[in-house]
């Protein structure tokens, strides 16, 4: 598969652990290493802006979407290779998606939890084959996969959907899964109808 942009959800926090904040270098170091240009969430603060800097730095491009209301609230980056303003976070997130071939999560907040669930609940349905991942920087991620585990027991999560997130704590072992990742065919069904 070929990959050109990766869209990385993140915080606009630097969060507590500097961990958080070289991981997002990392991952900027790996894509540029990669060709891979970064589509993220537009703003300069936080680990948002840590991974634009970075990206910028190293010669490749970054990307941005955010909702004017935002713009000034995030204090977008001003210094991006493009910067798309948008009306609302519904158009921030389907731009996103559509200017992106694969979709990484760093260590977040709500936000970033319901971007990546909602980018892999499209994958589940169907609206895309793209692939989705967590980079579980220092075992962030480990009780949401415990929790992800527990969902797959229980049978609300179809087994086959599995491999429809990734997951690596280092970004280059997590760029190499990208590279070869192939969306299982899954049929969604509610009781006796076919989604």
């Amino acid at each position: 598969m070929k990959i050109k942009n990766i869209c990385v959800y993140c915080g606009s926090s630097p969060g507590k652990n500097p961990a958080y904040s070289l991981a997002a270098k990392a991952l900027a170091k790996a894509l540029c290493e990669r060709n891979i240009g970064l589509v993220y969430g537009g703003a300069a603060v936080g680990v948002m802006g840590t991974i634009a800097d970075a990206v910028l730095e190293a010669g490749g491009e970054a990307i941005g979407v955010i909702p004017k209301s935002l713009a000034v609230k995030e204090v977008a980056h001003d210094n991006l290779t493009q910067l798309h303003v948008v009306a609302s976070m519904h158009e921030r997130k389907a731009m996103m998606a559509d200017l992106s071939d694969g979709f990484i999560a760093l260590p977040g907040g709500w936000g970033t939890l319901e971007e990546i669930f909602e980018i892999l609940t499209w994958a589940q349905l169907g609206f895309h084959d793209k692939p989705c991942a967590l980079l579980n920087i220092e075992g962030y991620y480990d009780q949401l996969i415990a929790f992800l585990e527990n969902s797959f027991q229980q049978q609300f999560v179809n087994e086959l959907c599995r491999p429809m997130l990734l997951e690596a704590r280092e970004p280059g072992m997590l760029l190499d899964q990208f590279a070869t990742y192939r969306a299982p065919r899954v049929r969604k069904w509610v009781g006796e109808d076919e989604l």
